[in-house]
């Protein structure tokens, strides 16, 4: 893999920092950070201005003020990430959880489940805090363009307690989990380009992972939607766990891949609308689609 040298001398740096501060602090430095990348990278801004005006139906200028909020809660997030290993036993400071009951209720019957989520607010301190409560909670490799940084990622998520597996793609690997009754937490807001199958997300078609229809089809687990928000006071978070996904006219979840699909990009929809500010408006989700990569069939 290629190495970056210059990203992993300022991460260096950065959790030196970070590391010093106290939790307040360190989330004030990240956030200022996260405020000084929108000046380096204008050309980004602006197209993620662009993006979220063009789907929220909003006026450019209020799109920018959400954009830019945006990098301000990235940046404090990432300081949060940085620190995590560090606070992971006193987690539930930090962290209120709601809608535990759904859970549990998943969690007995030894199938696995997958908390669908997406890149809003911080989605590391969900699977902390339920790792700190005793569940088995699984995090899947992000392969990183430095190894280090891959490295770096796993060894934080393991400090904190969480289970760490092995590369995003080893669907063995993930089988196996769940089959082990663990939980993975899984984003599914990326584009999956070709792979993927067309769906509304925030009313617009993107091309959307399959992977969590198909497994919860292959392997009977739970598929529950999981939302880690941050609260007005810029430091504790409320995680909400909402009942488990059904599939529609009696069928299973994931019997049919693309209600399967749609129902879950409207649960992640109406999250990201109540704060979008939280949300990774910098990822270009619709890419593939606005690419002509699809069909009118949406093949």
């Amino acid at each position: 893999m290629k190495k970056q040298p210059l990203i992993w001398g300022c991460l260096t740096v950065f959790r030196w920092l970070i590391s010093t501060l106290s939790q307040k602090n360190a989330v004030k430095i990240g956030t200022v950070l996260g405020s000084t990348v929108t000046y380096v990278t204008k050309r980004k801004v602006k197209e993620a201005t662009k993006r979220c005006s063009d789907v929220l139906s909003i006026p450019m200028d209020e799109a920018e003020e959400i954009v830019k909020k945006s990098y301000r809660h990235f940046g404090g997030a990432a300081a949060e990430f940085a620190r995590m290993p560090k606070i992971a036993e006193e987690i539930k400071k930090y962290v209120k959880i709601v809608g535990e009951e759904n859970l549990q209720k998943a969690y007995v019957k030894n199938k696995g489940i997958i908390f669908a989520t997406a890149h809003i607010g911080n989605w590391e301190y969900a699977a902390c805090l339920v790792a700190q409560k005793g569940y088995k909670m699984s995090a899947l490799g992000a392969e990183q363009r430095d190894d280090r940084l891959t490295d770096l990622i796993a060894e934080l998520r393991t400090k904190s307690g969480i289970k760490a597996l092995g590369k995003k793609s080893d669907l063995k690997t993930v089988i196996k989990a769940l089959k082990n009754g663990e939980i993975i937490g899984i984003p599914v807001d990326q584009d999956a380009k070709k792979a993927g199958v067309l769906s509304l997300f925030l009313g617009k078609p993107a091309s959307t992972p399959v992977g969590i229809a198909k497994l919860a089809q292959k392997t009977g687990c739970a598929i529950i939607p999981a939302f880690c928000i941050k609260n007005k006071d810029n430091l504790t978070y409320t995680l909400t766990l909402l009942p488990e996904l059904k599939g529609r006219d009696g069928k299973e979840y994931g019997e049919d891949i693309q209600t399967s699909l749609d129902d879950c990009n409207d649960v992640i929809s109406e999250w990201i609308r109540k704060t979008p500010e939280q949300w990774m408006w910098m990822y270009p989700r619709w890419e593939s689609f606005d690419r002509g990569e699809f069909d009118e069939t949406g093949n």
